[in-house]
């Protein structure tokens, strides 16, 4: 038995298909320049022909949100940025244009690699997909095709690039298993979206594994079974076809409601990074956007995006949502989110330094237009505006101050506003969860981003494999963190949601039920399992069960306490 992490649900049993890109070799070598650009622009033309065909080929099987990746590699291709460097190189250091190409786009990878953000940090998987596909066109290297496979297999490789998990067919792909990857990875969300089961994270599985070799995938548990024996394959088609039957289960929730079984409700929402995945929200039975990360419009942008550009943008979300509630997080920048053209300081710790709030309350030209962007858009739909990285009641109060001007100008101007506007804040500095029955009193929501609260919480950077061990969403430190900061909420009337991983987390859920959080906001692909398991819980059971938990000692007693009562 080989052990990875369950990316994507389900069973699989099949013959492995082992998937290897061939290694590009690449070399410095001096080079005549003209020749070399004539060949980096051949690239890139086959490039975006090859990326076209793939999206094509993968229309109706993605949905809208997935396709979109590839609008983002199309335009990586015409990207002055990487465009501009590459044939700067080939021009003055006079090398082939695979090296140029290469040391250019390792650059960016190194870049968004090293981001803290899950959702950041995966699109360094853009840029390698995109940047070997153009690479071995100018090495004239054949890459494999997957869409010509035939007959049912289990792919088994070192990752899967977009470009590979859109080729696949789901009725010859039955799951597929690489050796690094995490569940937020392109090809892991790609595979919920087609329900093909897939393990990502199984150390040494090419080394074990042949081509032709029957094997079994528990993608439940993260196991991939060998040398599959008659008992244990009766076993898993059982399991599979109740999985199944499961499955279809889930979708009949799509429009119920999410509501414990003695009749008290919360509401589920979806994280989005741009007006694309609004679809798989609503798709999924979304109540609403529980955050909306504005950062990408800024990210994706050349200069700082304008009112009218961020004013669309906004309006399309919000109507794409038809009233129900979009909880939009103003500029959240600094730390491991840069701008190319916004130059910041130089920090021991950007993390704890200028970022977020604190460059909006800097820098007010910026944090104005997006205001009044959001204000003017707000007559579409139901807005929420949330200020990241608050840590005292007057920078909450400063932001507000800011907030009121723009909508009260845009009031005298004549120009037409909402007036149910809510305005809250992202509760991730401990200092303000510990006051978070004072803040209560200015905001109107708060919206708990556990990721930053976490490694705040316990001074430990879940990115480094040293403490990674320290970063304990359940450890009870946390729990009572977060029952502050959702009691100091219901105490002003006002409601607390939670928009970071730990909101879709089947352990986790029932916790921040009994605590009473009133928002659950999570992946899209989470939303219909996180209702199944809130319509079948109690709440006033949860309510008993999260007291016991936050008196618990340590994190692997909470996770007992759960796995025993449930």
């Amino acid at each position: 038995m080989l052990k990875g992490i369950a990316a994507s649900s389900g069973y699989a049993q099949a013959k492995v298909y082992r998937l290897e890109h061939p290694v590009l070799e690449i070399e410095k070598l001096e080079a005549n320049s003209s020749e070399e650009l004539i060949k980096f622009e051949d690239a890139l033309e086959k490039t975006r022909e090859d990326i076209k065909n793939i999206q094509a080929k993968a229309v109706g099987k993605l949905s809208d949100e997935e396709l979109a990746i590839f609008d983002a590699h199309l335009e990586f291709t015409n990207d002055p940025g990487l465009i501009d460097q590459v044939v700067a190189m080939i021009n003055s250091d006079s090398v082939n244009a695979e090296f140029a190409l290469d040391s250019v786009a390792n650059t960016f990878i190194t870049m968004f690699e090293a981001m803290e953000d899950d959702y950041f940090r995966e699109r360094a998987a853009d840029i390698k997909d995109v940047t070997y596909r153009i690479k071995a066109h100018i090495m004239g290297v054949k890459i494999a095709d997957l869409s010509l496979i035939d007959e049912p297999v289990v792919i088994v490789a070192f990752d899967l690039t977009p470009s590979d998990t859109a080729q696949l067919d789901k009725e010859f792909t039955k799951g597929f298993v690489t050796e690094i990857g995490g569940r937020t990875s392109h090809s892991a969300i790609m595979a919920r979206s087609l329900e093909i089961p897939a393990i990502v994270g199984v150390t040494g599985v090419l080394a074990e594994l042949e081509n032709g070799q029957e094997i079994i995938m528990d993608a439940i548990e993260g196991e991939v079974l060998v040398n599959v024996t008659q008992e244990q394959s009766d076993k898993y088609s059982k399991l599979a076809a109740d999985f199944a039957e499961y499955r279809q289960g889930l979708k009949v929730l799509k429009d119920e409601k999410s509501i414990t079984i003695d009749g008290h409700q919360v509401e589920i929402a979806g994280n989005i990074g741009n007006a694309e995945d609004v679809d798989a929200v609503l798709e999924n039975g979304g109540e609403g956007v529980g955050l909306y990360r504005t950062e990408f419009l800024y990210m994706e942008s050349k200069a700082l995006p304008t009112e009218e550009e961020q004013y669309e943008a906004y309006k399309v979300v919000l109507e794409k949502m038809d009233g129900e509630p979009v909880v939009v997080r103003t500029l959240d920048i600094g730390g491991d989110k840069e701008l190319d053209y916004l130059v910041l300081p130089e920090e021991m710790n950007p993390f704890l330094g200028y970022r977020a709030i604190r460059i909006c309350l800097d820098r007010t030209d910026i944090f104005r237009t997006q205001l009044r962007a959001l204000i003017r858009a707000s007559v579409y739909g139901q807005l929420r505006i949330m200020f990241p990285m608050i840590a005292t009641i007057q920078e909450f109060k400063d932001a507000k101050a800011i907030y009121q001007e723009e909508f009260d100008k845009l009031v005298a101007e004549g120009v037409a506003v909402s007036d149910n506007i809510e305005v809250g804040m992202m509760m991730e500095i401990p200092a303000a969860a510990v006051l978070s029955d004072q803040f209560a009193k200015y905001a109107d929501f708060f919206s708990i981003g556990t990721n930053d609260l976490v490694q705040y919480s316990m001074a430990a950077d879940r990115m480094n494999e040293k403490v990674s061990y320290l970063y304990q969403p359940l450890n009870p430190s946390l729990l009572r963190l977060i029952k502050m900061v959702i009691d100091g909420a219901h105490k002003e009337g006002k409601w607390a949601g939670m928009c970071g991983e730990m909101a879709g987390d089947p352990i986790a859920s029932p916790i921040l039920l009994g605590l009473g959080l009133d928002e659950f906001s999570m992946s899209a692909t989470s939303i219909l399992e996180a209702r199944k398991v809130i319509r079948s819980l109690s709440f006033a059971e949860m309510q008993a069960l999260a007291e016991k938990a936050i008196n618990c000692e340590t994190m692997p007693e909470v996770i007992q306490l759960m796995e025993d009562n449930l």
